[in-house]
C-alpha cells in the first residue's frame, strides 16, 4: 500500500487500516512517499499521486478535476478524501466480513450507509476544507474529533523527527483510526441494526395507540431517532407528524416510563413540539397537580423529556401535551 510521506492525516491513516481489513490487502506493508517510480509498482496507492482509478488501484483526491462524491443514500455534497474513496470501493466487502455475511446481504447496505453517515463523511469533509459546524463559529469548533487526534500524532514542530519518526507514527495513527471505525461498526452491527425492527413496529402500530399518529409506544428503550427518521418519509400520511415517542426506563415489570419529544432532526435540540411550560423543571407531586396526572415522575427544565410511573401515566402526558 503507497501513500504520502511526511504529515500525515486522518484520511490516509483510516485509509490504509480499512485496506488491511480486505481479503486482499489484510498483510500489505506500507511505502509512504512522493517519488512517483516508486509508487509506480505498488499494488495499490492512496491519497497521492495524482490519479483515482479504481482499475487500477489508484485512490487520489488531490488532483484539479476530482469531483468524486459517494453517490448513494443521498450523499452527494460532500467530495471523498482517500478514506471516503476507499470506504465506497470496499466497505461493504469490510463489513461483510467483519459480519460474517454476504455482501448482497441487505444489512450490509444499511451498515454502509449509516457508517458513511456517522463517520467517514466527517473525515472527507475535514480534510476537503468543509465546514462542519452547524453555526460555522470558531466558538464552536470541534477539537475532539478523530481528525483533530490524529492530527496530534505527529510529531510537533519542534520536536527532531526523520522519515522514520513519521512512518512509525502513521502506524500509530492508523491504528487509532481503525480502533474508532471498528468501535463504530461494532456498534451499529449490536445494538443499532437490532433496534431498526422495534423501531419500525411500533411506528406501523402507532395508529392504535392513538388516532393522531403522534404518539409512538416502544415496548422497550432502544435506540430510535435515527431509525424514526429514516422510516418516517416512507409512511402513508397520518392524521399528524410523530411528536412523542413513549418507552419503559427498564426491562423489569413494574418499571416507570419515559416520554420524550421527537426533535426537529436527529441532532437537533430544537423540538416539533416540547412538553408544556407549565411543566418544565417540575417534579412529582407537584408535577401531578399542575399536569393534573396522576404519578408524574419529572419533566426536564428544557421540556424534551418527561416521566411518570406507568405507561398510562406518560400517555395521559402525550395526550395533553398534545393538546
Amino acid at each position: 500500500i503507497g501513500t504520502h510521506s511526511g504529515t500525515f492525516h486522518c484520511d490516509e491513516a483510516l485509509a490504509v487500516f480499512m485496506l488491511r481489513q480486505t481479503d486482499e490487502f489484510r498483510d500489505a506493508d506500507v511505502v509512504r512517499t512522493r517519488d512517483g517510480a516508486k509508487l509506480e509498482p505498488l499494488d495499490i496507492v492512496v491519497d497521492v499521486g495524482g490519479v483515482y482509478s479504481p482499475e487500477k488501484h489508484r485512490y487520489d483526491h488531490h488532483q484539479r478535476g476530482f469531483s468524486e462524491v459517494f453517490g448513494h443514500g443521498g450523499f452527494d455534497k460532500i467530495k471523498l478524501s482517500s478514506a471516503g474513496l476507499v470506504y465506497k470501493h470496499f466497505g461493504k466487502h469490510i463489513i461483510a466480513k467483519r459480519l460474517g455475511v454476504d455482501e448482497s446481504d441487505p444489512n450490509v447496505e444499511l451498515l454502509w450507509f449509516q457508517l458513511y453517515s456517522e463517520l467517514i463523511e466527517s473525515v472527507d469533509a475535514i480534510d476537503n476544507g468543509v465546514n462542519i459546524t452547524s453555526s460555522g463559529s470558531p466558538n464552536y469548533a470541534i477539537r475532539t474529533d478523530l481528525s483533530s487526534r490524529i492530527k496530534r500524532v505527529n510529531p510537533n514542530w519542534n520536536e527532531p523527527a526523520d522519515d522514520a519518526t513519521y512512518d512509525a507514527r502513521f502506524e500509530i495513527a492508523s491504528k487509532i483510526t481503525g480502533e474508532e471505525f471498528l468501535s463504530q461498526l461494532d456498534y451499529f452491527t449490536q445494538a443499532w441494526l437490532p433496534a431498526r425492527s422495534i423501531v419500525a413496529s411500533a411506528i406501523a402500530s402507532r395508529l392504535e395507540v392513538d388516532p393522531s399518529g403522534a404518539i409512538v409506544k416502544f415496548p422497550q428503550s432502544a435506540p430510535w431517532k435515527d431509525h424514526l427518521f429514516s422510516i418516517e418519509p416512507t409512511l402513508p400520511a397520518a392524521p399528524s407528524q410523530i411528536l412523542y415517542v413513549l418507552y419503559p426506563e427498564g426491562d423489569a415489570p413494574g418499571s416507570k416510563w419515559r416520554i420524550q419529544c421527537v426533535p426537529q432532526n436527529p441532532d437537533s435540540f430544537e423540538n416539533r413540539k416540547s412538553l408544556p411550560e407549565a411543566w418544565r423543571g417540575v417534579r412529582d407531586e407537584k408535577l401531578s397537580e399542575v399536569a393534573g396526572i396522576k404519578g408524574c415522575t419529572f419533566c426536564h427544565a428544557s421540556g424534551f423529556i418527561g416521566g411518570a410511573d406507568s405507561y398510562e401515566g406518560v400517555f395521559e402526558m402525550a395526550k395533553k401535551a398534545l393538546e
